[in-house]
């Protein structure tokens, strides 16, 4: 008997598979936050990770991010679920500190293969400084992977989304795309290069990025995952009571991405995208342009605002670092998103 892959044990892999926004934040409305003055951040509103502070000095960041397998090698789904975990904690700011393994996995799999995946997440999580020191695994039908992960921030140094001001430039550092190339592969119909060049991306931490970004004092900052560019800046846009303009012809792509949406690929998670974040999206992009837009990301870069006099000097720092940093648009008064 063939054994299986394992994204053919998926219905939907990687960051696709969150919960839809919407539903998303109707479940969350009916939750009543905590009063506690030492949490920074929980859901009122919820971000990237909460944030508990310890003291004066010190400030704990806790996240959760776990999903079905975008890979049929297991050590490299394991790293890329790993680095999109602890890349929440960059998110706001935080250096890792400590993850545990969050696991379910097929019995009738081999040992072994659970294993190579254990083995990815163990080097991601080397990478950021962490250690992998436990986790809790089940049995499930459908294998999904991912970490939750503990890290330190300073608290007056911790980045949230609902800061934006207008006069903001916005900034990405990872292309877009992801999506579209993963479901390319399951189609069959994927590019030569574009599954090498996704992985690639998808497994680089947002580390270095966040250490550059550091002294910027960003105003707002999030990681682009599975709500898409249009769905994570409504967000931002919303919470920060602005409107964000994006061109459309500045957003960076994965390669053969494009070309992919111009064909007619698209994910479930680009209909959920634009179920939650489509009434507040003003859009005359090109298709192709707006589905990549749309598109749900996993393990993404970061999507930034900060003054734009700052820009020029964080474009060179990040040049000079040999990072990529993509300026997308600007912020303005109003509220919603427009993608021109």
């Amino acid at each position: 008997m063939t054994q299986p892959t394992l994204t053919s044990l998926a219905k939907a892999g990687g960051c696709a598979a969150k919960y839809s926004a919407a539903r998303l934040e109707e479940l969350l409305a009916g939750i009543v936050p905590v009063d506690a003055t030492d949490l920074l951040v929980g859901l009122d509103p919820a971000d990237d990770a909460a944030v508990y502070r310890l003291d004066e000095k010190t400030a704990l960041v806790f996240t959760v991010d776990f999903f079905p397998p975008v890979v049929d090698d297991p050590r490299t789904f394991g790293r890329i679920a790993a680095t999109n975990a602890l890349n929440d904690v960059y998110a706001m700011g935080g250096r890792p500190l400590l993850a545990l393994s969050v696991t379910a996995f097929p019995e009738e799999l081999p040992v072994a293969m659970l294993g190579e995946v254990l083995a990815g997440a163990a080097e991601a999580t080397r990478e950021a400084g962490a250690i992998l020191a436990g986790g809790h695994t089940i049995r499930d039908e459908e294998p999904k992977y991912g970490l939750a992960v503990v890290g330190t921030v300073h608290p007056d140094g911790v980045w949230r989304k609902s800061g934006a001001r207008p006069g903001d430039a916005v900034l990405v550092t990872k292309p877009l795309g992801t999506g579209l190339v993963l479901q390319a592969v399951r189609d069959g119909c994927a590019p030569e290069g574009a599954l090498d060049a996704a992985v690639a991306s998808m497994t680089e931490l947002n580390r270095d990025a966040a250490d550059t970004l550091r002294s910027f004092s960003p105003s707002a900052v999030t990681d682009v995952t599975g709500f898409g560019l249009l769905g994570h800046a409504h967000e931002t846009a919303d919470r920060s009571g602005v409107r964000i303009t994006l061109d459309a012809h500045r957003l960076p792509a994965l390669p053969g991405a494009v070309e992919l949406a111009a064909d007619g690929v698209r994910t479930g998670g680009d209909r959920r995208n634009r179920e939650f974040a489509g009434p507040h999206v003003e859009s005359t992009a090109e298709p192709e342009l707006e589905a990549l837009a749309y598109d749900p990301q996993t393990s993404g870069g970061l999507l930034v605002t900060l003054p734009n006099d700052k820009r020029a000097v964080l474009e060179a720092t990040f040049a000079a670092a040999g990072l990529a940093l993509h300026h997308v648009g600007a912020v303005e008064e109003g509220a919603g998103v427009t993608l021109s």
